[in-house]
């Protein structure tokens, strides 16, 4: 890296800080850090924090001396431990949160976060492991005792590329830091393994789900060359996830609720009002509104004509007078949000289908290396 690593500055932390901040907050509070090479630089830092430094004077002999040296430090009393170099410290604290759900519902054992089937980082080990690491030869450090104890391991389904990201490079780092600013959005690929992968909601749920993505990835790039001010990221993320709670009572409640607590607040708000939403006519054209306009213009995984959408509607379910006037209140505000696009553009939104794909259920290009969202139509 060409700098010490626990030291380097993101945002207004460094990443020593911010790694413990992220078990806090998942309400971890037993932290220990083992310190080795400049250890009185970070030493300090740690104790100012209340975290216990475990010194490793053995360092030179490479990253397993240092888990040895931790896991000397633990008690009986533990239950299982988690371990994480200092150079992966983009985790999100749900993923540590679906661990130790999946820690405690197989009564421990070894539980690793997988990240669209590939295993990251940090993996967390039943205590009944710590006296086998200690004895064991040291073979390829800690993956080589893992990797003899396959039959007791289970992998955990995570929305969270970072587990695979490591800092190794100076590159790495401004990538990191480039990432950071859109942390609280997640990439199309950490959407991609949300739905298929944590929550595995139907198939055809999330083609559905892409297929709105790529309408509203249409429209907002054609507003957003227009001179609207839209985050394409957002969108995409946003319309991806959209009915990840389909199915259950007011769903769309849930869904925010869901987004919410793995803090992705934006996505929550949007997804929130994407069966129906207020307009305010004097406000720009906003993100949800894109959404919105883009789930009404999409049925299965097909484009449709929002009154032939409505009219199909009405005949299913307008027998019903209270369904009948929602149905009609959406489609108000369908036709409301249609009308600003199609002023603020100048021209009919039908007008931009021929730069959309013709397969709306394959759209987009999940790339989880890029530090931007991928907009890529393919």
């Amino acid at each position: 890296m060409g700098s010490f690593k626990p030291l380097l500055p993101l945002i207004e932390t460094s990443l020593i800080e911010r790694l413990i901040q992220l078990f806090r907050s998942a309400g971890i509070n037993d932290i220990r850090v083992v310190v080795g090479h400049r250890a009185d630089e970070v030493t300090p830092l740690i104790e100012m924090l209340g975290v216990q430094s475990i010194v490793n004077r053995s360092y030179h002999d490479g990253m397993f001396s240092s888990v040895l040296t931790g896991i000397q430090s633990l008690t009986l009393s533990t239950s299982g431990f988690f371990i994480l170099p200092v150079d992966v410290p983009l985790v999100r604290r749900q993923t540590l949160l679906d661990l130790l759900n999946a820690f405690f519902q197989r009564n421990g054992k070894i539980c690793y976060p997988t990240f669209l089937g590939e295993r990251g980082h940090p993996p967390l080990l039943s205590m009944a492991f710590a006296q086998k690491i200690k004895c064991w030869s040291g073979h390829n450090g800690l993956r080589g005792f893992l990797a003899l104890h396959e039959n007791d391991a289970a992998e955990v389904p995570v929305a969270d590329q970072y587990i695979l990201k490591d800092l190794d490079t100076p590159v790495d780092y401004q990538w990191m830091v480039k990432r950071i600013k859109r942390y609280a959005i997640p990439t199309a690929a950490e959407c991609r393994a949300l739905m298929t992968k944590r929550l595995i909601v139907p198939e055809r749920v999330f083609d559905h789900c892409r297929a709105v993505a790529g309408v509203a990835l249409c429209i907002g790039k054609a507003l957003k060359a227009a001179g609207c001010r839209l985050d394409l990221g957002l969108i995409v993320s946003a319309a991806l996830v959209h009915d990840l709670a389909r199915g259950k009572p007011n769903h769309t409640a849930e869904g925010s609720r869901v987004l919410r607590e793995m803090e992705f607040p934006l996505l929550a708000d949007i997804v929130e009002v994407h069966m129906d939403l207020s307009i305010t006519n004097w406000v720009p054209i906003t993100e949800a509104e894109v959404v919105f306009l883009a789930d009404k213009l999409i049925q299965g995984h097909h484009r449709v004509d929002l009154s032939e959408r409505f009219q199909s509607k009405l005949t299913k379910y307008g027998g019903d007078p209270v369904i009948r006037d929602r149905i009609l209140s959406r489609k108000k505000n369908a036709f409301k949000v249609k009308n600003r696009v199609e002023a603020f553009l100048g021209k009919q939104i039908v007008e931009l289908w021929p730069v959309c794909s013709k397969k709306p259920t394959n759209i987009l290009r999940l790339n989880h290396d890029r530090a931007e969202a991928p907009l890529t139509l393919s």
